[in-house]
């Protein structure tokens, strides 16, 4: 008594008929959801299986996970050289996808092009005059189909002493640490020097500092962009050249570790 025809339908099929979502669950029940292990469902039932404080350093791991991947590398200045013979030389390889090929410079007897790659290994190849080649002077590798192409290792220790100059020329432009002026009284008297302070001429050059190593000749093997060895008392000098078609060049050489370093410097007058 007092139940509607609807109750009395749904107390008679309640049993057999239950209700089902738009996904295919029964009412009341957990969706299944594909994990690859066990373990894997932890992520989706933190509420019921791990303690908040467990859930939060397992948040923090994955995100430290994602900043590393995400984390760009450092791109390397790396030389290619190419010299055979040809009239016109490209340059692809696996940092690229071979999918473009990069001109190469003319320099006297070879052909040079400088790109930069990701630390790590490299396979590439050149394109002379129509043809695909290797430089069997470096080394090579087999591909997988079966190709020969050459390969080079970018590593980053082959760079620190390009990143160490890099970092003591931005200590030495920052002028941020010096105060404005130091301490004391100021005047406008020019300086006298002693008797004894002055000299008829300059004083004579040490003779170890006359061994310049870019007035030596090279050998004819040696690569023209590769310098001996220099002494350690020729570091840390400024050398100057004499003025010819109003060109002033300036050099110094510096060590890092085991690697030298000379620079040029030209300055039009």
């Amino acid at each position: 008594m007092g139940n509607t025809s609807s109750e009395r339908a749904a107390m008679g099929h309640g049993e057999k008929a239950q209700r089902r979502d738009s996904r295919g669950t029964k009412e009341g029940e957990r969706p299944k959801i594909l994990m690859d292990s066990p373990e894997d469902a932890d992520i989706f039932h933190g509420e019921d299986m791990k303690a908040p404080l467990e859930k939060e350093e397992f948040l923090a791991w994955q995100q430290d996970l994602e900043a590393d991947d995400k984390a760009p590398t450092l791109d390397r200045p790396t030389v290619f050289r190419w010299t055979g013979d040809g009239k016109e030389v490209y340059l692809s390889g696996s940092f690229n996808n071979w999918a473009n090929k990069i001109p190469l410079i003319r320099s006297q007897n070879t052909f040079v092009a400088i790109v930069d790659l990701p630390e790590g290994e490299h396979q590439y190849k050149f394109y002379v005059d129509g043809q695909w080649t290797h430089d069997p002077a470096e080394p090579v590798v087999t591909s997988q189909l079966g190709t020969v192409n050459n390969i080079i290792q970018v590593k980053k220790t082959d760079f620190e002493v390009f990143d160490a100059l890099m970092v003591d020329s931005q200590k030495c432009s920052d002028m941020s640490d010096l105060s404005s002026s130091p301490p004391g009284p100021y005047h406008q008297d020019a300086y006298v020097p002693k008797q004894d302070e002055k000299f008829k001429s300059p004083p004579i050059l040490p003779p170890h500092l006359l061994q310049v190593i870019l007035n030596k000749d090279t050998g004819i093997s040696c690569d023209p962009a590769l310098l001996p060895e220099p002494n350690h008392v020729m570091l840390n000098h400024l050398y100057a050249l004499s003025i010819k078609d109003g060109v002033m060049v300036l050099s110094a050489t510096h060590r890092y570790k085991k690697k030298y370093v000379t620079t040029l410097l030209y300055k039009p007058i």
